[in-house]
């Protein structure tokens, strides 16, 4: 249920010795909620992501956006200029799947330790690289809902490795959304029909979503924001996190 009082707090947790900032956001009243991991696009834990934290918040969720820059840039957060795209790229060649799934897990293992938190499974929703991260993240026992937003590469490499991310498709646990824009150049349209068949082959529950827009089509500080795909993507993933996070 939609509410607009929320708590936020910018927040650290541990991944063994790193310690990991985070924004983290949640309803003010009383109870336990379902949680949902957001995870940033290449300009860091900007003022976009803060408010889709708030946004899933104000549904009545915890969330929380951990900084998956921690061990290159600590601090990070940028705009969206050619030089920031440019940083922001540098800094996404230098992680890896395994870090960046040991500290979403991470943030799953702190998220565990809120009394506001049910512990019945959790969310992920990502943007850009973030989208790339989600998918991957979708393979984490835990994560029973993923949205994943016009994430490149998926079907043709995975951070730091050898094999694209599309090859653990096999290994998604719950429900996954993906949102792609036609119009997007850096995801050719025959990757998201790759994406499509490889969910379906591996009985992955999941729907695929096409819109007629950019890459960054849900992000109103880009210039390529759509104001007719953001709102329906929108409406997906409320329905996506209600549906399996806060089952009747």
């Amino acid at each position: 249920m939609a509410n607009s009082e929320i708590r936020t707090a910018n927040i650290t947790f541990p991944n063994g010795d790193l310690q990991i900032a985070a924004y983290l956001a949640q309803p003010a009243a009383e109870g336990q909620f379902p949680a949902v991991i957001v995870i940033q696009e290449i300009f860091g834990v900007n003022s976009h992501i803060r408010e889709v934290t708030e946004r899933i918040a104000k549904e009545g969720y915890v969330a929380i956006a951990p900084a998956i820059y921690q061990r290159q840039a600590p601090g990070f957060e940028t705009g969206y200029t050619p030089e920031d795209i440019k940083i922001g790229r540098k800094y996404k060649e230098q992680t890896t799947a395994s870090q960046l799934l040991g500290d979403i897990q991470a943030a799953i293992d702190y998220l565990k330790t809120l009394p506001s938190v049910k512990q019945q499974g959790f969310g992920c929703i990502g943007f850009c690289f973030g989208g790339h991260v989600a998918y991957l993240a979708a393979t984490l026992p835990e994560i029973k809902a993923t949205a994943s937003f016009y994430g490149a590469g998926i079907a043709t490499q995975t951070p730091g490795g050898p094999s694209p991310t599309i090859a653990r498709t096999a290994d998604i646990k719950g429900t996954l959304y993906a949102f792609f824009g036609t119009q997007d150049p850096s995801i050719p349209l025959e990757q998201v029909d790759q994406i499509a068949a490889e969910l379906q082959k591996h009985s992955i529950s999941h729907r695929i979503f096409r819109y007629n827009a950019d890459h960054g089509f849900f992000c109103d500080h880009r210039g390529s924001y759509d104001a007719t795909a953001a709102a329906d993507s929108w409406m997906q993933v409320k329905q996506l996190f209600h549906q399996q996070l806060q089952p009747a």
